[in-house]
């Protein structure tokens, strides 16, 4: 049944439930299919493109929030983390309402033009009120762009949105990031992350571009030009740039913290076994879109995952990504979680499967 059409409801917070898995791109109909390490190297860089660049996705590649048929999963994952916890995967610091303003306004405007069947607004009294054919969910905001209310066709949102990012954000299949900045100053000011790979938005709150990438391998020449990398992302134009990591699981949500009732080593994934192979490469898109004129930036996280099974049946593919994870440092193995299991993941990728 097509996800579009499937009123959806909040399910049970259950063990089972949290550690549903999303499907691969190789089994969803409609998804953007990404492959960023074409050269054969893990690289830690900006690597920012213009956004609109054509990736082979047509029309899904002009668009900052891409929809498809996995929208159902994607938003019931984000229900579930809110009801675990909300102030786990979603926390501000000094979040402007200038900034807000801008950004709601923004979200809200690109939805309505890049999937105008979905998404509609009309004016309102002081205001507008923003529709969601997907989630049946009607929001009214202000003039500033401040949620005035609620509507919706199903089951309310438990616990209630506390803000326009909030209720947003549970309207896509992305995750979003803030960067604001005073007199020359910058901090990350708002993070909705119920996707999280491995790191959590309680840590990063609040802190500079350093202070947040210091615990990432070989990261230290970008982290010296921090405040030029954060006033191309506010002042330049919008730019696309890829993320790319091995998970043995399609689970979105990898916050570092397991929920109640759930074992931490069951929970963290990342543990390679050759006896019943299972890798994915995750794929994260981001959008970087600046807006100068409350100087903030928005920072979107698309999460994709791709069969490595699949891969390896191609051998330019497979030749590319076995390179990539050969070239990557000690301490890029150990961040990425791959320091123990390197030899074996090597090993399946150049064995022909059975």
């Amino acid at each position: 049944m097509n996800c579009f059409n499937v009123a959806i409801c909040i399910m049970e917070l259950t063990v089972n439930h949290l550690l549903h898995e999303a499907t691969s791109i190789d089994d969803l109909e409609g998804a953007a299919c990404y492959f960023p390490l074409a050269n054969g190297r893990y690289e830690v860089k900006p690597g920012l493109v213009g956004f609109g660049t054509d990736f082979g996705n047509g029309q899904a590649d002009q668009q900052v929030f891409q929809i498809d048929n996995g929208f159902a999963h994607y938003r019931q994952m984000k229900l579930q983390a809110r009801a675990e916890r909300l102030d786990k995967y979603y926390q501000t610091h000094d979040y402007s309402d200038g900034a807000a303003g801008a950004i709601a306004h923004f979200i809200i405007d690109r939805l309505c033009q890049e999937h105008p069947d979905h998404f509609q607004t009309q004016p309102a009294r002081d205001g507008l009120v923003f529709h969601c054919q997907l989630t049946g969910e009607t929001l009214s905001l202000d003039a500033n762009g401040q949620l005035q209310g609620v509507h919706t066709q199903a089951t309310p949102v438990s616990p209630p949105y506390t803000s326009t990012l909030d209720a947003l954000v549970l309207q896509i299949q992305d995750d979003l990031t803030a960067v604001s900045r005073v007199d020359g100053h910058h901090w990350v000011s708002a993070i909705h992350l119920c996707y999280p790979n491995h790191w959590s938005a309680a840590a990063k709150i609040g802190k500079d571009f350093a202070t947040i990438h210091a615990p990432v391998a070989g990261m230290e020449t970008m982290n010296r030009r921090a405040g030029a990398i954060v006033n191309t992302m506010i002042t330049r134009r919008p730019a696309v740039r890829f993320a790319w990591g091995l998970s043995t699981d399609t689970r979105l949500n990898h916050h570092p913290e397991s929920p109640p009732n759930i074992a931490a080593s069951e929970w963290q994934g990342r543990h390679f076994d050759p006896q019943n192979p299972r890798l994915y490469l995750r794929i994260e898109r981001q959008v970087v879109w600046g807006f100068p004129e409350v100087d903030a930036a928005l920072f979107t996280i698309r999460t994709y995952f791709r069969d490595c099974r699949v891969l390896k049946q191609d051998s330019q593919l497979r030749s590319h990504l076995c390179s990539a994870i050969q070239s990557m440092s000690p301490a890029s193995l150990t961040y990425k979680g791959l320091a123990d299991s390197k030899a074996e993941i090597l090993a399946w990728l150049a064995s022909p499967d059975t």
